[in-house]
């Protein structure tokens, strides 16, 4: 390992983008975008909105309780002032704001349109000047900490990094897993870690009331908010949207932190773009016919970390566009992971066990189906009582998309009737609409792959000529080397590769008999039908995957694939 990783004081030379809120500084500490703004916007015209006795009542810990996600579009003052960005003039979360303002009676004017920039000064502003030392001050190792928090992150940010492992025992190591792969990116002692795991769960803005070091709890950190305690300097950098906490006792070491980063910029402009995660026109196509359907239940699977949160996102924000807008898409999460534009996201709150997680998802997704929707979307089935209400919307004629863990797209009927659903409901593809599995693979470097005929002697070309003869060979490449586009690993990205499922009575019959190779062969030929592996050797074979990478998730090649 690199001796200048070991040391907190290096993380300080990350230097994540400029975000519209702020930038993240050497020390983690919002330097912010609003400060350089103001060189050309007078402190004057800040102070103006604070005159004598005015107050900004949607600042947080305020008079008017918002979430950040509202309270990043808007601004009320105590004197009737009402900002609102330019970009948001329509949206729901402001009109709603509006009629919860005038119930309260408070006065509120006619909204003056500003630049997000302008609500972020402003913000900024207002808890410079309003925080008080009733917010307990921090001391100062303890924003020390949260500073290293804060630049661990921004470290992270800058390589989009899925996930950090933070595992201390007599010493504390800290993993990043890129493109799907675990490496050590960082060490320090025992009492450094133990501080961090603490700072990581007084920093998060959902958790339980205290850090309990011997027990299995979860939190969330929401990007748009500033850490406690930091009054408004320590943030997250500006393309991560949240991150979710994951503490854990293990043996022969103290804690265990694992922390799931969720970007903002994954879709900057908002699209349902599923080319951009890796489909080709055969899943686009598929999938536009399963948007397409009214009623029925579609259902996206695999492992944690396979991207089905954001291809189901993406396919909600495209059924949403190709329905005009025109319909009402409400969503069960917990918790809402990424935004989609014109859905109403209903989270999962005020639960802290996993039975009271479960009571409150089922009440939310009960409550969704009482809401006069036309597509729900549940965010992941965990339980049985949830895929009975998934099924009772379906049945009820709405439409209902979903994720689930399963190995495959065949394995999801394995799945439900594993999990207590009753078979005549699985063989009704009145009901059984969609079955998708997909999986992450490594994309390989374009400028220093390398020909599969440079290394014939190798057991796994061995194995590719024996299943794609002389064809396999011209068309295969190898990760390479490295070089200065890939950071010298070799791989650069990842890319969605999925198989979908449309199924009809006879393939959902032989499932539920437990035919499950007799239904295979009937859905690869009777309904053209194509695999996860034959998939990703379709992407092999263009050049964008590695041999190696195909056998890491598909098995190997000279082998029949194993449901």
């Amino acid at each position: 390992m690199d001796e200048e990783a070991k040391t907190p004081d290096d993380i300080n030379q990350v230097k994540p983008a400029a975000s519209s809120g702020g930038v993240i500084g050497a020390a983690g500490v919002e330097t912010s975008q609003t400060s350089s703004e103001n060189e050309n916007k007078p402190a004057s015209r800040l102070e103006n909105y604070f005159a004598t006795g005015v107050q900004l009542l949607t600042l947080p810990g305020s008079e008017i309780m918002i979430n950040d996600d509202t309270r990043r579009l808007l601004a009320l003052f105590s004197n009737g002032r009402f900002l609102v960005s330019e970009t948001h003039k329509f949206d729901g979360r402001v009109l709603s704001f509006e009629v919860l303002a005038r119930k309260k009676k408070l006065l509120i004017n006619k909204p003056t349109y500003v630049s997000q920039n302008e609500l972020n000064a402003i913000y900024a502003y207002g808890e410079r000047a309003f925080s008080t030392s009733d917010d307990s001050e921090l001391d100062a190792d303890q924003m020390e900490m949260q500073k290293d928090f804060v630049n661990v992150v921004a470290r992270a940010a800058a390589q989009k990094v899925s996930d950090i492992h933070v595992i201390v025992a007599d010493s504390t190591q800290i993993m990043f897993r890129v493109n799907g792969m675990m490496q050590t990116e960082m060490e320090y002692n025992k009492d450094w870690g133990e501080s961090f795991v603490r700072a990581a769960f007084a920093s998060a803005d959902i958790s339980d009331a205290n850090y309990a070091q011997n027990e299995f709890q979860a939190a969330q950190k929401l990007g748009s908010t500033p850490l406690r305690g930091s009054k408004g300097r320590l943030m997250l950098p500006h393309n991560v949207l949240a991150i979710r906490l994951q503490f854990n006792p293990i043996a022969f070491g103290s804690q265990y932190l694992v922390m799931r980063l969720l970007y903002a910029d994954d879709n900057p402009d908002g699209s349902g773009d599923l080319a951009a995660l890796g489909f080709g026109d055969y899943e686009e196509k598929l999938f536009y016919r399963l948007r397409a359907v009214p009623v029925g239940i579609s259902i996206i699977a695999g492992p944690t970390g396979s991207g089905k949160s954001t291809t189901l996102q993406r396919n909600m924000i495209k059924l949403l566009q190709e329905k005009n807008y025109e319909i009402n898409l409400l969503t069960v999460e917990d918790p809402p992971e990424y935004p989609i534009p014109g859905a109403r996201q209903m989270p999962v709150t005020n639960a802290n066990t996993e039975e009271e997680k479960d009571e409150q998802f089922n009440k939310a997704l009960a409550a969704a189906l009482r809401s006069d929707p036309d597509v729900i979307m549940v965010g992941e089935v965990r339980t049985l009582s949830a895929a009975q209400l998934a099924f009772k919307g379906a049945l009820s004629g709405h439409g209902m998309w979903t994720t689930l863990h399963a190995n495959s797209a065949p394995a999801i009927i394995t799945r439900l009737m594993d999990m207590g659903v009753e078979p005549f409901k699985l063989q009704d593809p009145g009901l059984m609409k969609g079955l998708i599995s997909q999986r992450l693979f490594r994309k390989l470097c374009p400028h220093c792959r390398i020909s599969v005929k440079e290394r014939l002697d190798t057991p796994s070309v061995q194995r590719l000529k024996v299943a794609l003869g002389d064809f396999g060979i011209e068309n295969t490449y190898m990760r390479g080397p490295g070089c200065k586009y890939c950071n010298n690993q070799g791989v650069k990205g990842r890319m969605s590769v999925p198989e979908i499922i449309l199924p009809d009575a006879m393939f959902l019959e032989m499932m539920t008999k437990g035919e499950t190779r007799k239904a295979i062969d009937y859905w690869t030929s009777d309904l053209n039908g194509r695999t996860l592996r034959d998939a990703a050797i379709e992407r092999m074979l263009k050049g964008y995957l590695d041999l190696d990478e195909i056998e890491r998730w598909c098995g190997l090649l000279d082998q029949r694939p194993d449901y």
